[in-house]
């Protein structure tokens, strides 16, 4: 568990000008170190979360969302009210409901879940037309995704054996000859802990890395967890987001699967996260049974 994260004077005294005297401070952050994330608690219960961005790439993307793609989702997301680019710091809105995977679901449950967040995917994959140069980073972002291959690896150094290594490299060979992929912008980060469920439905949070994409990027942590041990889940997102993936989206899904897995391992074990470890480890384990002849 990190040490509470205090919010500093400066920042409470300037969410103090745009909402209102602040009756309480809950920290809210993620379990590592960079998230910072505080619940502010107005007069009359009334609430809303001030973020510190862990770097300036975060900053920007997520203060642009807000701006220009998140109002599609309506009251399914926070509203931003206002930004501090000299401290990385992001005022919004609260949305109700608690983290999906902290809710003990049963299975009816999770379907109904999956469904929603088909419905929610499809609204921020359509946001809006990309212009010239978000559609040039979309179309380009596999070939990115490929790019990171060798960082990855090298990472996670001799946590992954030589076969193992192998299969990276060649996942990363066969995303750069896909082909064109439906494009759009993405949450970046879209799974179960960033889905808050509530009376009044499904509501998605935390878009530091919302951008333009292949779409199918969005379904990558789905695909690794939810989806792997639950095919009823997947039915029931893909029918509420309109489509079956395309052939070329399926195989995309899982060169990207492989190098999430080395992700995992270079990123897991060097934070403390074993949930993500555990998620590296499983579809490695998956993909290396898969391609065996």
């Amino acid at each position: 568990m990190s040490p509470i994260k205090p919010l500093p004077a400066a920042l409470k005294r300037w969410a103090e000008r745009r909402i209102g005297p602040v009756v309480s401070v809950c920290d809210a952050s993620h379990d590592w170190d960079r998230s910072r994330v505080w619940d502010l608690e107005g007069e009359r219960q009334v609430h809303h979360y001030l973020k510190v961005s862990p770097s300036v790439k975060f900053f920007t993307r997520e203060s642009r969302a807000y701006r220009h793609v998140i109002p599609a989702l309506g009251h399914r997301a926070p509203h931003l009210i206002d930004s501090r680019a000299q401290d990385l710091a992001l005022l919004l809105t609260a949305v109700p409901g608690a983290p999906v995977k902290e809710l003990g679901l049963d299975a009816t449950q999770w379907r109904t879940v999956h469904q929603q967040a088909g419905a929610l995917c499809a609204r921020l994959h359509e946001a809006g037309p990309l212009d010239r140069n978000d559609r040039g980073e979309a179309e380009a972002s596999l070939a990115a995704a490929a790019d990171g291959a060798e960082k990855y690896l090298a990472r996670a150094g001799d946590r992954l054996n030589q076969d193992e290594q192998q299969l990276i490299r060649d996942h990363a060979a066969r995303l750069r000859r896909v082909g064109p992929v439906p494009v759009g912008y993405v949450h970046g980060d879209n799974q179960p802990r960033n889905w808050l469920w509530s009376r009044h439905g499904l509501a998605l949070i935390d878009f530091e890395r919302c951008r333009p994409a292949g779409r199918i990027q969005d379904f990558v942590i789905l695909a690794t967890t939810q989806w792997a041990d639950h095919p009823d889940r997947e039915k029931a997102f893909l029918q509420s987001y309109g489509r079956e993936l395309t052939d070329a989206e399926r195989h995309a899904l899982r060169c990207l699967s492989a190098l999430d897995a080395v992700n995992c391992l270079a990123w897991g074990p060097d934070n403390g996260d074993a949930e993500v470890t555990t998620r590296g480890l499983r579809t490695l384990d998956r993909l290396m049974r898969e391609d065996q002849p």
